[in-house]
Order: structure tokens, then sequence, then C-alpha cells
């Protein structure tokens, strides 16, 4: 460990810990030494008499039993699994380049390369300890092989921690700018390799996977009280530890940080900008053109090089981004891969499982789309699936087909149908049919529905109340039905069985990591979205309504806007933005600004639409 002043202030809250640990180890041992005291005494003929023979009657049988809880809590602590990040594992013959670029960045920070190398589907990088029996590390030689202690595989050396990497810095970032990042994340090694700190981390590690074990739903008495006790001794540990633990790491960072400033400094500032954009490009990608895919049962393979599209238009729009284009002209960081697009499916695939819950590999209702093929496999598909929805409540509600010289004879799904029902008629004052249904969806107008509960009457009952009190009478009672037929659908639809398959083969380079032991009963882990109100739900739906009518009847076409999901394009161009038309049909009623964009767009409601 290097002399910066964090490393020190980490060592010295290490030593805070490890007390903290031997503390512990006394009050478990001190029973036991006065037992033993006692006992000698006795032999001895020193300690004699009624009331020393009462003492170790009492004693003794305590010191066993609490010999036996520390062993037990100590045994807990131990074999606990620490927890784990879901990662895509990069093998070095998948990579060679950039394990050579992170270890010539070691060498020029002096400090031990990272043992292994895996990205995230997330923008972020970290140090990450596999080093625990339970997450089953590398081979000997494959640690040693990065870390350039291959000629002594057989002596016991202390194993680096896993370089995990944000997937979207290597198709954004060029190889500079994501070697500039990566430096401070790099030098991390240096601390983290003091035994000190790394019994420290160890741990603080394993206290918080006991209060995870502990904490698993149980049936059975015994072992909950007996994992009751181990949990309220391992939370006491761990709140002991709470405050040198985060010194520790802070100490730890400032010391990285400092260490990391004689390597790429100009560069790095550049490229804490790009860290910037390319957050906001991939949280844009993921809540407006992901999610949509994800709840039709696609999941787009390409979403590493979506980043890159993303922010292409970005900065083709907003003046700010002017030069950001110009990178594109540089060796980008994802040529440091041999398959990057093997890569790019694994780590799509594992973003889909984290923030979706999807299964964990393809299968009939769970396939890849190509982003040339995201407007009809997604788009139309969306729209006319809300669509013949719409209708189906609308049939359930008892409204009868559009009227007219120009209405169809077959009754057949019109807009006409939808427009005529919630125009509010002069002198209407009937009360929704049922204005107390559950939402369970999230936002309007790009945002797609989340997995909603069963309808209930309570909380989400009386929200939707509050939603819907300043629309009028037909359009809460239709919002309302949707809303309940949704969360019905949701209820009724069987889950999907996870699969241990992999969407680039058993050969791919970027195989999902057969040692990810995380814990998935739990997915999504990262739910994107907030449920829905059944205001924008009616929106949504509408929205889709007006957009099937468009296609079938003026040429309109489906299209795939980069930052804001699905569009409708309208000779080559996309439309203006309805949702101000849409929002004065459900709130006052009143048809005319639609009807007079759709007059504007030569879109004919009263012409029958294709549904699913």
């Amino acid at each position: 460990m290097g002399v910066e002043a964090g490393a020190q202030i980490a060592r010295a809250r290490a030593l805070v810990v490890l007390r903290i640990r031997s503390r512990a180890l006394a009050v478990a041992l001190l029973p036991a030494a006065v037992a033993v005291i006692l006992l000698a005494g006795s032999f001895s003929g020193r300690l004699v008499g009624p009331g020393w023979d009462a003492a170790r009657w009492v004693l003794t049988p305590v010191a066993v039993l609490v010999l036996l809880a520390a062993a037990g809590i100590a045994l807990v602590v131990a074999r606990a699994r620490p927890a784990m990040s879901p990662t895509v594992p990069i093998a070095e013959e998948a990579a060679p380049d950039l394990y050579r670029m992170v270890r010539d960045l070691a060498d020029r920070l002096e400090v031990p390369a990272p043992s292994a190398i895996a990205l995230t589907p997330d923008c972020d990088s970290w140090l990450e300890d596999r080093t625990h029996p339970a997450h089953g590390p590398p081979p000997v030689e494959e640690h040693d092989d990065i870390a350039g202690a291959g000629k002594h595989a057989h002596r016991r050396h202390p194993v680096a921690p896993v370089l995990v990497i944000g997937s979207p810095f290597l198709w954004w970032m060029r190889v500079g700018e994501l070697r500039a990042v990566l430096a401070p994340v790099v030098a991390g090694t240096g601390p983290s390799a003091h035994p000190d700190i790394a019994a420290a981390r160890r741990f603080v590690r394993g206290l918080d996977a006991a209060v995870a074990v502990t904490s698993a739903p149980r049936r059975d008495p015994v072992s909950r009280a007996v994992l009751a006790g181990v949990g309220w001794v391992a939370r006491l540990l761990l709140r002991s530890c709470r405050l040198p633990a985060a010194e520790l790491e802070r100490g730890v960072a400032a010391a990285a940080a400092e260490r990391a400033q004689a390597v790429d400094y100009g560069l790095r500032i550049v490229a804490q900008e790009q860290v910037g954009l390319a957050y906001a490009g991939w949280d844009r990608l993921l809540t407006r053109v992901a999610l949509p895919a994800w709840r039709m049962g696609r999941w787009p393979s390409r979403l590493d090089a979506g980043v890159v599209a993303a922010l292409t238009e970005l900065s083709r729009r907003d003046r700010l981004a002017e030069g950001f284009a110009s990178r594109l002209g540089e060796r980008p960081a994802c040529d440091l891969l041999e398959e990057p697009g093997a890569v790019d499916e694994s780590a799509s695939l594992l973003a889909a499982r984290l923030f979706h819950g999807g299964p964990a590999g393809p299968g009939p209702d769970w396939a890849p789309v190509d982003w040339s093929e995201y407007p009809e496999e997604v788009v139309d598909r969306r729209w006319r699936i809300d669509a013949a929805r719409l209708h189906r409540v609308l049939d359930a509600m008892g409204v009868r087909p559009a009227t007219g010289p120009a209405a169809p004879a077959t009754g057949s799904p019109t807009l006409s149908r939808v427009l005529d029902h919630l125009t509010d008629p002069a002198g209407e004052a009937s009360p929704p049919s049922r204005s107390t249904a559950p939402t369970g969806e999230a936002p309007f107008p790009t945002r797609t529905p989340e997995s909603a509960p069963p309808p209930s009457d309570s909380e989400d009952g009386y929200e939707d109340e509050e939603d819907l009190s300043g629309a009028t009478p037909r359009s809460a009672a239709l919002a309302a039905r949707l809303s309940a037929e949704l969360a019905r659908e949701e209820a009724a639809a069987a889950p999907r069985p996870s699969t241990g398959g992999s969407p680039a083969g058993g050969s791919s380079p970027a195989a999902p990591d057969p040692l990810a032991l995380w814990d998935d009963r739990a997915l999504p882990l990262f739910p994107l979205q907030p449920p829905r109100t059944a205001r924008e739900l009616l929106a949504d739906h509408l929205t889709a309504m007006i957009c099937c009518a468009a296609m079938d009847t003026a040429g309109a076409t489906p299209g795939l806007d980069w930052l804001d999901g699905p569009t409708l394009l309208h000779n080559g161009e996309r439309t203006a933005d309805l949702a101000p038309k849409i929002l004065t049909l459900i709130e006052e009623g009143d048809p005319t600004p639609l009807r007079a964009w759709l007059a504007e767009l030569g879109i004919r409601p009263e012409k029958p639409v294709r549904l699913v």
C-alpha cells in the first residue's frame, strides 16, 4: 500500500474494525476463561469451598453454551455468501486488448492488476471481491495470467478483485477515455491488497451476508429462533462497524483518486463529461425504447449499440452537444473486444433480466429483436394490442358501434366509436360506473405497463378516484374499466419460466456466468418506472387507437425515435405530440382539436382499423 493519506486513513479504520472483531471474540471467550480458572483452582486446592463449587457448576455450562453459540455465529458469518453483482464475465481470450490495456494501466499505477474483468448493464465501474468460496473464483492460472504470477501458480497469493465495467462505456467512449475513467478504479486494487483492509472488508461482508441469511423466511420455529439470535448479534456488530467501515471505503477511494492523478488526468476531466452523457442516454434508452419491447416479450439484442445511436441523435438535436459526434471518428472502446456483438447481446439480455425480470435465456415468448425490426415487431404490435383492448372494454360496457352514413355496416372497430363515446354531450352528469377501480401501470405517453396487482378497492382505488376527478364521467368510467381489464390480464398471465440458456450459445465468450450466484427470486431487481395512473392508461390506449387509424387510413408508419421511443411517422416525418389534444378530450370531452388534427393528416376515423 502506498503512502497516500487516504490509504493511511483506510488502514487506521480497518484496524478499528478488526479491534471490534477482537473484542467480540474476547467477550465470547471470557466465560470460558473464568471457568478454566475456577477448574484450575479446584485441582490445585486453592479455590475450594461451597461458594467456589457453586460458581464452577454455574459458569462451566454457561461457558460451554457461550462457546457453542460463538462457534455457530462464526460459522454462519464465515459460510454466508456475500452479495455478488450480476455481470457478464469477459475471458481474456475474448478481449485480449482490453486485458492488456488494464494490465498496462495497473503497471503505470504500480498496483496489482484485477484478477478478471466483467461487464454490467449500467453506467458505473467498480472493483468487486469474489474470493469467497461460494463465489467459485476462476482457475488459478486465469487469475495469474492478468496478475502476472503464472510461474508460481502453486503458491498462494492474495487474489485481486474483479474489475466490473459498465457496458455502455465500451460502446460510447473512446479507448483513451475509457482508460482515463478506469484509472481511479484500477488504482483501488492497491489499498485492497493490504492485509488489514482486506480482513476488515471480509469481516464486514460476512456480517452483512449473515444478516441476509437470518432474514430469509423459514417455517421451522426452531431454526427461526436460532437464526434470530444469530441475526441480532450480527446486526449489533454491523452497527458497531458501520462508521469505521464507511470511513475505510472513503479512505480507499481517496487514495485511489490521488494515485490516479498522475495518469491521463487531463483526459479524465473530459471523459467524466462522457460518463454523464452516457448515463443520460442509457436511462433514456431503457425507459423509452427497451421497456416497451420487454413488455411485448421481445428484448433488443443491441442495447449498447443503441446508446451510440441515441447519443448521436442527441448531439444532432442539442446545440450543447455539438462536437460529441466528431468523437465517433476515433477508435471506440468496444474494438477492444473480439466479438462485440456477442458481448452486447449478453449484456442486453442481462439488462432485461435485471430491469424487467425476464427469463435468463431466449424462448418462444422471449425472443431477441433487432433495431431494424423494432417498428414492426414492437411498435405496431403494441399499438394494435392496446387498441384491441380498448374495443373489448367498450364492448363489455355496451357501447354501440359508430353511426352515420360513412360508418361501416359490419360493426368493425373504428376510431369514431371511441371519439363519439368520449365526447361529452350537453347536460350529461351521470357518474362513472366504477370510479374506484385500481390502476397498475406506468406513465404516458411513452412508458409501458408495469406488472399490476389484481384489482382492489383500497388505496389504489382512492388514488384513481383522485386522478380521475378532473375527467369527464365517460372518460373516468372507461379509464377505470381499462385499468381493471389490464390488471386482470396481468394477474392471469402465467409467469414465464426461467431458463439457463445463453443468447449466444454455450461457446460464446460472453456467455452468462455459470458462477453468478446472485439471488434472482426478487426480479426485477431495479424496476424502471412506477405504475401508471388510470388517466395515463386511457391516454395511452387512445394514442394507440389513433396511430392504428393513421396507419390503416392515411399511410402512416410506425417508427423508432432513439430518445422518445415509439413514434408515428407520416410522409417520413414524425407527427406532432398528441398529448394535449388527447387530454382535452379526456378532461373536457371536446374532440374538436383532435378531429382537426386528424383531418389535417387525412386520417379517416370512420374507417375500420385492423386489430391484433
